[in-house]
C-alpha cells in the first residue's frame, strides 16, 4: 500500500503530458534560435539604431507561440478530431486570403503574407497543420477504404491539389513539396498500398519537375546548384556563400558572434540560411547537435504516436506521426539547403529561423504532441486505476 500511494504521489507531482526528451530538444532549439537571430541580426537591425529589432521581434512571437501551445495542449484530441475537415477549409480560405487586393502583401517578388495591423499573417504556415489534423481525421474514417480501394487513396488529394494549387498561385515551392510529402508519408503510414503510393509520389515527382521546367527562375535555381561556384555571382552566390561559411566554421567554429559571411555575405542569414551562420560560428559540432536535436523530436513525436495507437487512438497516433513527418521534413529540405544537397527554397528551419509565423506554428505542433502524450497517461492512469480496484 505504502509503494502504491508513493506511485500516485509522484504521479500527481510530475506535471501530465510532459515528454522531458521533447521538451529539452525543443528548448535547445529555441534558445539556440535566440542566440542565432541576434548573431546574424544586429548588423542589419543596427541601421536604424534598433540592434535588437529583429530579437524583440522573434522573443514576441515565441511568446506568442507559447501561448498557442498551451491553448493547443488544453484543447482535447477529439475536438481536433471533430474540427478538422472545418480546419482544412478554413486554411484554403486564409490561403485564398493573400489573393485580396488591400490584404495580400507581396516581398521578394512573392505574395504570401496578409496584413494584420502591424503583423502580417503568413497563411500557408499555418495550412501545414491543418493538412496534418484533415488527413489524419480522413484516415480513421476510410482507413479500410484506403487500404483496399484506389478511390480512398486518391480523394484526398484532390483537397490537397487545391491547396498544393493555391500555393504555387503565391508562389510558394517550398511549402507545396513539404505538404505533399507529409500527405504522402501520412497515406503510406496509414496502410496505402506500396504500388498506389510509389505511382502516386512519381506522378508528384514529375508534376514539380515540370514546375522547375516551365519556370525560367527555378530552372535557374536547379542549374545554380548543381554547380553554385561557376554562378558564385550570380544565381548561385546565397550557396557558395553558405558553403564558405560551413568551410570556415570547420570542427568547432569560429565562436558565436565572430561569423563574416553573415556580414552583408549571405542574403536572408537570419531567415533561411541560419544553419550556416551556425556551422560558421559552432562549427561541425553545432551542426551535428542542431541535427540530433530535430532526430529527438521526430523520434518523440514516433513514440508518443505509438503509444495512442496502442491504446486504439488512430487519430491521435496520425496526428503525431504527421507532425513528426513535417517537422522532420521541412529540417531536412532546410538543412540540404544550406549545405547543397538540395536547390534554394525560401523555407524557414523550425524553431530556430527568424520568422514570426513558423515559430507560433511550431509550438503549436509541439502542444499537440504534448496533448497526446497526456491523454497517453491519463488512459494509462484510467486502466491502472481500474486493475487496482479489480
Amino acid at each position: 500500500m505504502t509503494t502504491m500511494a508513493h506511485r500516485r504521489g509522484m504521479q500527481e507531482l510530475r506535471m501530465p503530458g510532459v515528454d522531458g526528451v521533447l521538451l529539452a530538444a525543443v528548448v535547445v532549439l529555441a534558445g539556440l534560435g535566440i542566440v542565432m537571430v541576434a548573431s546574424a541580426s544586429m548588423h542589419l537591425s543596427g541601421r536604424d539604431g534598433d540592434a535588437l529589432r529583429y530579437v524583440d521581434r522573434h522573443l514576441l512571437a515565441l511568446a506568442l507561440g507559447t501561448g498557442a501551445g498551451w491553448l493547443a495542449y488544453l484543447t482535447p484530441m477529439n475536438w481536433w478530431r471533430n474540427w478538422s475537415t472545418v480546419l482544412y477549409f478554413l486554411g484554403l480560405a486564409l490561403l485564398l486570403l493573400v489573393f485580396v487586393p488591400g490584404l495580400g502583401r507581396e516581398a521578394n517578388g512573392a505574395l504570401r503574407w496578409v496584413a494584420a495591423g502591424p503583423l502580417s499573417l503568413q497563411t500557408s504556415e499555418f495550412m501545414k497543420v491543418f493538412v496534418v489534423l484533415y488527413m489524419s481525421g480522413y484516415l480513421v474514417r476510410r482507413q479500410y477504404e484506403v487500404a483496399s480501394s484506389l478511390w480512398g487513396f486518391v480523394k484526398p488529394i484532390f483537397l490537397l491539389v487545391i491547396a498544393c494549387s493555391l500555393l504555387m498561385l503565391q508562389p510558394d515551392f517550398g511549402t507545396t513539396a513539404v505538404l505533399l510529402m507529409t500527405a504522402f508519408g501520412m497515406l503510406f503510414l496509414g496502410g496505402a498500398p506500396l504500388w498506389q503510393f510509389a505511382a502516386l509520389l512519381s506522378l508528384a515527382i514529375g508534376a514539380l519537375m515540370a514546375l522547375v521546367w516551365i519556370s525560367p527562375y527555378r530552372l535557374e535555381r536547379v542549374t545554380s546548384f548543381l554547380n553554385p561556384w561557376e554562378h558564385a555571382q550570380d544565381s548561385g552566390y546565397q550557396l557558395a556563400q553558405a558553403l564558405i561559411a560551413f568551410g570556415r566554421g570547420e570542427w568547432v567554429g569560429v565562436g558565436l558572434g565572430n561569423g563574416i559571411q553573415k556580414q552583408f555575405y549571405l542574403p536572408e542569414a537570419h531567415t533561411d540560411f541560419v544553419m550556416a551562420v551556425i556551422g560558421e560560428e559552432f562549427g561541425l559540432l553545432g551542426t551535428l547537435i542542431v541535427i540530433g536535436m530535430f532526430c529527438l523530436i521526430v523520434w518523440r513525436s514516433y513514440a508518443i504516436g505509438a503509444r495512442a495507437e496502442l491504446r486504439g487512438d488512430r487519430y491521435a497516433a496520425y496526428v503525431s506521426y504527421g507532425l513528426g513527418l513535417w517537422l522532420g521534413m521541412q529540417a531536412f529540405i532546410n538543412i540540404g539547403v544550406n549545405v547543397g544537397l538540395l536547390p534554394t527554397k525560401g523555407l524557414t528551419l523550425p524553431f530556430l529561423s527568424y520568422g514570426s509565423n513558423s515559430l507560433i506554428v511550431c509550438c503549436i505542433a509541439v502542444g499537440l504532441l504534448l496533448r497526446v502524450r497526456y491523454e497517453n497517461q491519463t488512459a494509462g492512469d484510467d486502466k491502472e486505476g481500474q486493475w487496482q480496484r479489480a
